[in-house]
């Protein structure tokens, strides 16, 4: 669903820079009104990037709904036929198998017969599964878009009196014993529910307190109103809803809802802006394609498809729940350049998107590889605090294990899902990880790792390393009281270095390298016992980065902090420690009484700001990311002046703790 850009992204100001600077200063923006948010950092677990060898396949169509009751895992879609992994032979099955997670083998003994495509899974609070999708009848009997099933057989739990009478069941949710239905359909147990519905998980009586409707399609040829996504907060108390929509119960809401179910349900006073105007195709009517809340439901993710435009196309963008307004920006979006975004999970602090993309950290991108794209050929994984692709890339990819009649690269990633132990993939196509998977895919927490917080050191009192030329810097104890004598030690790795700062027990620090695209580098170097490692660079996706050109930096919070001699203004990017990733977006924070274009050297000590300047002293002041003005250069005290001994002029200035 590639498609070239016709609209520039909405966020974007250009600004005349000198060349020596320009990769630096590339679509800078001023800090979007709800990123005074700084997220807090939280260790994060990823799958292996490995799929599971023993998945069965599927043929045809594509897989699109998990779920899975003890052992045995259930996938729904609309495919016509399914194997076993190894297996040669073909066997008959549509819509619905189940098999077994450990060692792949089918369950023959699950037989449903459904005359139409599986869109969703649920497990109810007894242990059955819940099946909601288009079709009209159930192992030969009528039974619109909604049923239960015996997990064992497959056969229809008669009782259970849930029914979306008039249309789709795109997804279906349980929580506790409430069970959350939305699609295209506008009636439910033959009572009017548009789009929107909630019943009793148990026994599929409606729950006649939820009455909660979204109309109106966008205005659009062929464009008709559905909900496409749905998900409900860990707590129960919040329900965001995406889709083919402008109204929710009278109220103006366009392709996105808040839902507050704390007490009676009724639409939220949220509401944004930012999936109101068109992408670039009519063909995209709609554009959020999917949501979901982090596991302790602090924030949620939505991603689109759609082409560029002046709204969140073909991007993915992080949303706090504890915001409220009616014009509520998202904390960070991270734009494809013009690749459709169309599936998500976010779990256990990462947030895995899929769909029909080749790059991430795009937004400089157009139908093509801009400054700062990232490759991700339809999978990735992206820091939870910034959005900047995380070092995992499976890839959707068959390599070159395609059997013949196979489909290498399909359109649409329709469902992924964190079970117990493990992330699936639903897809209309037969890669993964450089693998033939056919149709649906698992990726095991187990043969994963963790990402340990990372961040600037937290300690009120270390050691200053100031730049003293080639393999050599000078060590300055420093505490809120004052600092040290200096003293010379050596390092003899660091040498040509630029701006530094510190991240955990990390030097970054920048060089120049005529060998780089953009004639320097950033190098990475640990820090053991005050010494400097050989250093390596961070990240080949960063050789458009003049990192160079900074006058000073430091790292907070998924945040790398920057100045620059030519221009007078305190930038950041975002940075992902795992990986190394530099955002391709530069952003600027509001300040006041500082010529930034003064500084030289920069570094954060326990929210102070402490940096060097032209004029060879060492000043701090307080550093706030969240105020109205993050740094009021009036209130800055000189820590230090500059004496023959030691001169603060010098770009290469970080803190550490030993």
């Amino acid at each position: 669903m590639s498609l070239k850009r016709r609209l520039r992204p909405r966020p974007l100001t250009r600004i005349l820079v000198p060349a020596a600077v320009m990769s630096l200063t590339v679509a800078l923006t001023a800090i979007p009104a709800s990123a005074v948010y700084v997220p807090p950092s939280k260790a994060a677990t990823l799958v292996t990037a490995n799929p599971a060898d023993n998945t069965p396949h599927a043929q045809n169509g594509s897989m699109r709904a998990f779920a899975q009751i003890g052992t045995t895992v259930y996938a729904g879609g609309s495919f016509t036929g399914v194997k076993a992994a190894g297996a040669t032979a073909w066997s008959t099955a549509s819509n619905l198998i189940a098999y077994d997670i450990g060692t792949g083998a089918l369950k023959t003994g699950f037989k449903p017969v459904l005359d139409g495509a599986v869109q969703t899974l649920a497990v109810s609070p007894d242990g059955k599964l819940i099946v909601g999708g288009s079709f009209g009848t159930v192992n030969g009997v009528a039974r619109k878009n909604l049923v239960e099933l015996d997990p064992a057989t497959g056969a229809t739990i008669t009782s259970w009196a849930g029914r979306a009478d008039g249309g789709v069941v795109r997804r279906a949710i349980v929580h506790g014993n409430h069970l959350y239905i939305a699609g295209a359909f506008h009636w439910v147990n033959g009572t009017e529910h548009s789009l929107l519905a909630r019943l009793d998980a148990t026994t599929g009586a409606i729950d006649s307190t939820f009455q909660v409707d979204a109309s109106g399609a966008r205005p659009y040829p062929d464009s008709t109103e559905l909900v496409w996504g749905l998900a409900v907060a860990p707590n129960g108390n919040t329900v965001v809803a995406v889709g083919n929509f402008t109204k929710v119960n009278g109220a103006a809401r366009n392709q996105v809802v808040m839902i507050d179910t704390s007490g009676t349900p009724a639409v939220a006073n949220w509401n944004t802006d930012r999936y109101v105007p068109a992408c670039a195709s009519t063909a995209f009517p709609f554009y959020a394609r999917d949501v979901d809340f982090a596991d302790d439901g602090s924030y949620f993710v939505i991603v689109a498809d759609g082409g560029d435009g002046d709204g969140y196309c073909d991007s993915t963008a992080r949303w706090e729940t504890a915001d409220r307004g009616t014009d509520v920006k998202a904390t960070w979006v991270d734009f494809t350049g013009s690749d459709s975004v169309t599936s998500l999970e976010v779990a256990d602090g990462v947030v895995y998107i899929g769909g029909h993309f080749r790059w991430q950290n795009n937004t400089n991108g157009d139908d093509s590889a801009g400054a700062g794209a990232v490759g991700r050929y339809g999978i990735a994984a992206l820091d939870q605090q910034n959005g900047v692709p995380l070092a995992w890339n499976p890839g959707r990819s068959p390599g070159s294990q395609l059997p013949t009649g196979g489909t290498s690269w399909g359109p649409i990633m329709w469902e992924m899902w964190k079970g117990p132990s493990g992330l699936f993939i639903g897809q209309d196509s037969d890669g993964l990880g450089n693998e033939y998977h056919g149709r649906l895919g698992y990726f095991p927490s187990s043969g994963g790792r963790t990402i340990a917080v990372q961040d600037a050191p937290q300690a009120a009192s270390g050691f200053l390393y100031l730049g003293a030329g080639d393999g050599k810097v000078k060590k300055v104890s420093y505490a809120a009281s004052g600092i040290g004598t200096a003293s010379t030690v050596n390092q003899p790795q660091l040498t040509g270095a630029k701006a530094a700062f510190a991240l955990s027990n990390k030097v970054y620090w920048a060089k120049t390298d005529s060998s780089a695209a953009s004639g320097s580098v950033l190098n990475v170097s640990t820090l053991a016992s005050g010494t400097l490692s050989a250093p390596w660079v961070g990240s080949g996706y960063n050789s458009w980065f003049t990192a160079a050109s900074m006058t000073g930096a430091f790292f907070l919070q998924g945040r790398m902090y920057y100045t620059t001699s030519s221009s007078n203004s305190l930038f950041y990017r975002y940075l992902t420690p795992d990986g190394s990733v530099v955002g391709c977006t530069a952003f600027t924070l509001p300040t006041t009484g500082i010529d930034w274009r003064t500084v030289r050297g920069m570094t954060w000590v326990a929210g102070k700001l402490v940096y060097g300047s032209t004029d060879g002293s060492l000043r701090k002041v307080t550093f706030d990311p969240a105020a109205a003005t993050a740094v009021a250069g009036a209130s800055a005290t000189v820590v230090a002046p500059k004496t023959t001994a030691t001169n603060w002029n010098n770009p290469t200035l970080f803190f550490a703790t030993s």
